[in-house]
């Protein structure tokens, strides 16, 4: 069974940092787990690790799709089992770094969703020109109706999540709520890094100043240029609250403060599912720097 390392935990707690220093050390290579770092020209918004930054070591799934080409959790488990093939094989350490809860259980739980065949282009289209004639809620309604279970557990908000539950169903007549999850693959050690909550929200409140600071308007107005709200690169936290400010419903100062509010709320949620859905080491990094002897401990016990 291939070993994989797998670093998580909130925004701006250090996964990037660390995941390259572990790197160094154990003769690894990374395969980011952000759900937004893979499509180009999004550098900011998405903290982006940026080549001079990287250390010699080499980053996957980063620059690979332009900013209206979708990005499931299908994908993700696909090109990362490919990736987790290509660097085992080379005798080095696969180094998964990323806060998308949902694209690790996947990729680790071997969660079956409905396998290639279960996505039909022209049912998902389909179902998006029904989500974007209706909304969000509407969809859901659907999925209710359908599959109850699937939909107390999905987000009323969360319509790609929502469309690929119907799009399961309308291509395999299965329910989403009734995959069975596969064999696990991975041999996987999980570290997740985090700190007090207050230092948390603090820190990321000054990410998002910095941002700013970095030409986060800029990227954005490059987006809205570019299609904005109809790229599936728009829903992104650091994007889709810019959708209101270039449509002068809102200020660019509330802007930036709805970027940091929901920052705050999706490192909340984060949290909580890496603390349940995953067995997850932890390790706080900020206030104890030297816990790094720790995690090389266990890291070494479990090679």
């Amino acid at each position: 069974m291939k070993k994989i390392l797998i670093i998580v935990g909130p925004t701006a707690v250090g996964k990037s940092d660390l995941a390259i220093k572990l790197a160094k050390k154990f003769n690894g290579e990374i395969i980011s787990g952000d759900s937004l770092q893979i499509y180009r020209k999004l550098d900011i918004g998405t903290a982006k690790v940026q080549t001079k930054d990287q250390d010699g070591i080499k980053h996957y799934l980063i620059d690979t799709k332009e900013i209206d080409e979708e990005n499931s959790v299908v994908d993700f488990v696909h090109d990362a089992g490919k990736l987790i093939n290509q660097i085992s094989s080379t005798g080095k350490l696969p180094i998964i770094a990323g806060g998308t809860g949902y694209y690790i259980q996947a990729l680790i739980n071997g969660l079956a969703l409905g396998g290639e065949n279960s996505s039909d282009k022209k049912i998902k289209a389909d179902l998006e020109k029904e989500l974007a004639s209706t909304n969000s809620e509407h969809m859901w309604s659907q999925l209710k109706e359908i599959d109850p279970d699937a939909a107390i557990k999905i987000p009323k908000t969360n319509s790609r999540k929502i469309i690929r539950a119907l799009e399961v169903y309308k291509a395999t007549g299965k329910k989403f709520s009734d995959q069975q999850n596969q064999k696990k693959q991975y041999d996987a050690l999980i570290i997740g890094l985090n700190c007090n909550r207050a230092l948390l929200y603090q820190r990321i409140n000054q990410r998002v100043d910095l941002m700013m600071k970095s030409g986060l308007l800029q990227e954005n107005e490059w987006l809205y240029a570019n299609g904005g709200v109809n790229n599936p690169a728009c829903k992104g936290i650091g994007y889709r609250e810019f959708n209101a400010y270039f449509n002068n419903h809102q200020s660019l100062s509330a802007t930036i403060d709805a970027i940091k509010l929901d920052s705050r709320h999706y490192a909340k949620r984060q949290l909580t599912w890496f603390r349940n859905k995953l067995n997850t080491n932890w390790f706080n990094l900020v206030e104890h720097p030297n816990e790094i002897n720790d995690i090389d401990l266990l890291i070494r016990k479990w090679r």
